[in-house]
């Protein structure tokens, strides 16, 4: 589409801060983040000159998504206002809104008039489907926003060293994404000019054979599948052993992390004691599980709850 405005970035960080800077040059003003959201987040828009604030998004006592806190967080703010969102797999809580949530969270904004800043991170490690984990930027595109997406390849493709993303600017017509491509390249000139080639070259092979694209695709399912299945048997584990509290939100939440609701006592228990190395908030990254550890791990979980009641 020639509305669109495509910049190769340092990975998903770099799109970031080249967005938050555009941003804080052509619409300054508050971003509005969830809460929580990657810590990182808030330091990149801050160094961009944007002031943050968070909106209501995990509810620690249910642990899940404030569907309805989020949305009055929304109806509050003022025409032309940013909102950060994440596409798909939420870090740091796994928890992401459903297909019909996204829709009224659309609906919401555009009525409003704000403006999306989609974060897309963790594509195909959500579902295992590239579309399906799209659907929220696919979405707003079809109800005609303008909006930022900032795209990293650093996950999905297995490019952490290459540093591979993108930053896309969908505009209201061609002649609007020309003058914003030219104050793209302004941004980007003097913070560090040109991004590597390499992991780049990499993405268009695969993007670009449809032999390679399709093996891609299924590696990413098989990838994301293996997530899933850890999930479910930590949850069996935890339940077979009779472990305090309920732990659905472990199979409800997606991608690559969970928030387990673990206190940060429990967690001091399991890393000083068991020697399950954690955040102190209790998230843990699921891709370190297997199944030949996920045993340990439940068994010390439910020791260290029990430790700390």
């Amino acid at each position: 589409m020639d509305r669109i405005v495509t910049a190769q970035a340092i990975s998903g960080t770099g799109a970031l801060r080249i967005g938050g800077e555009f941003l804080a040059k052509f619409v300054p003003g508050t971003i509005h983040v969830p809460k929580p959201t990657w810590v990182t987040h808030h330091q990149i828009f801050a160094n961009s000159g944007l002031k943050v604030a968070e909106y209501p998004y995990y509810n620690p006592q249910g642990r899940n998504f404030d569907f309805t806190g989020m949305l009055k967080h929304l109806n509050t703010l003022s025409q032309g206002s940013l909102v950060l969102l994440h596409v798909a797999a939420h870090n740091p809580t796994g928890v992401d809104p459903t297909l019909d949530q996204w829709k009224q969270i659309a609906e919401v904004m555009q009525s409003k008039k704000l403006i999306p800043f989609f974060d897309t991170a963790y594509q195909g490690f959500a579902s295992g489907d590239l579309e399906k984990d799209a659907f929220p930027v696919r979405h707003f595109l079809a109800k005609g926003f303008q909006m930022i997406v900032a795209q990293s390849y650093a996950k999905n493709m297995g490019l952490y060293g290459e540093r591979v993303g993108a930053l896309h600017i969908v505009c209201h017509n061609a002649k609007t994404a020309e003058k914003v491509l030219s104050q793209v390249k302004l941004v980007i000139r003097p913070m560090y000019s040109s991004p590597p080639v390499h992991g780049a070259l990499i993405v268009h092979k695969i993007l670009s054979n449809p032999d390679y694209f399709s093996r891609w695709k299924q590696e990413l399912s098989a990838v994301s599948n293996r997530i899933i299945e850890v999930r479910g048997i930590l949850r069996k584990e935890l339940e077979g052993l009779g472990t305090p509290g309920t732990w659905e939100h472990i199979t409800n939440q997606i991608g690559m992390f969970s928030y387990t609701g673990l206190n940060e006592k429990i967690c001091e228990t399991l890393i000083n004691k068991y020697h399950v190395y954690m955040l102190k908030n209790g998230r843990i990254s699921l891709t370190g599980i297997n199944k030949k550890n996920v045993r340990y791990l439940a068994e010390s979980m439910n020791k260290a709850i029990n430790e700390n009641k």
